[in-house]
């Protein structure tokens, strides 16, 4: 069971589509970036009707080419929209590397903090544990989003990082945190070979098994692509091995296709 405040998720024989929305307006994925509260719940709202079941919020684009913009911005950015989609009886998470804005975002109602910071900053984890909400743990090679290099391709990608999220877990659970959700990262952007840093990311997909043998809800995020049928293609991936959740821009398709998989 996945418990997001006072809300229970049965776990195993679903796929639960997260939907994006951005309300950073330097964000490259520009149908889901949003410029007020109510676009934002109209959004929502499309979401809800396609079958989706929670929203992922950002207020800051993780792409390593933007700005990296103040707390208190990103915190005026996200908290409205927050408090008036949790109004509507959305479950929203927030989508940061900053343990200001979690915390803010979660005094606004949301439900789980996606760190894409890997949880490896101690305040955070302070933050988390404070708050007692669901924490997305995201694999990143580097602190944050913003400070990455070139990825590392390799055919054992899962396995390493299921390795990492095994000792982050036993960290975590010492300070009490355990509601946590683990992201294999194949969605955050590096720089490198592009083609290959592709072909990976589906590989992490396939073997994607490794990462639930840890116990936990496994949420694979969904790489948007300049060719759509590539996206199609993680999607129906993703769906084939049984992902928890998938975190998706393209939130009419996925749904669609959990549907036709039997996952909804």
């Amino acid at each position: 069971m996945l418990d997001l405040g006072v809300t229970q998720l049965p776990l195993g024989e679903i796929t639960y589509v997260m939907g994006v929305i951005n309300v950073s307006p330097d964000s490259k994925n520009v149908h889901t970036v949003v410029g007020s509260v109510d676009e934002a719940l109209l959004l929502a709202d499309r979401y809800r009707s396609w079958g989706a079941t929670m929203i992922d919020l950002g207020g800051q684009s993780s792409h390593f080419d933007n700005l990296t913009i103040e707390a208190t911005d990103e915190i005026a950015r996200v908290v409205p929209v927050i408090e008036a989609l949790v109004a509507e009886g959305h479950l929203v998470g927030i989508d940061t590397w900053k343990p200001d804005v979690a915390s803010a975002a979660v005094d606004a109602g949301a439900v789980m903090i996606n760190d894409t910071g890997g949880l490896a900053d101690p305040e955070m984890r302070q933050a988390i544990a404070e708050a007692g909400v669901a924490a997305i743990a995201v694999y990143v090679e580097g602190d944050n989003p913003h400070d990455v290099g070139e990825v590392e391709i390799r055919e054992d990608k899962a396995d390493k990082t299921a390795t990492a999220f095994s000792v982050l877990l036993s960290e975590l659970a010492e300070i009490g945190i355990e509601n946590v959700i683990l992201d294999p990262g194949i969605a955050l952007n590096y720089r490198g070979d592009y083609e290959a840093y592709t072909r990976m990311q589906l590989q992490v997909i396939a073997d994607s098994g490794q990462l639930r043998a840890l116990g936990k809800p496994v949420l694979i995020p969904i790489p948007r692509k300049r060719d759509f049928h590539r996206v199609v293609a993680y999607v129906s991936l993703a769906l084939e091995h049984k992902a928890d959740i998938i975190r998706v821009h393209d939130v009419a398709v996925a749904c669609d296709l959990a549907r036709l998989f039997g996952r909804a």
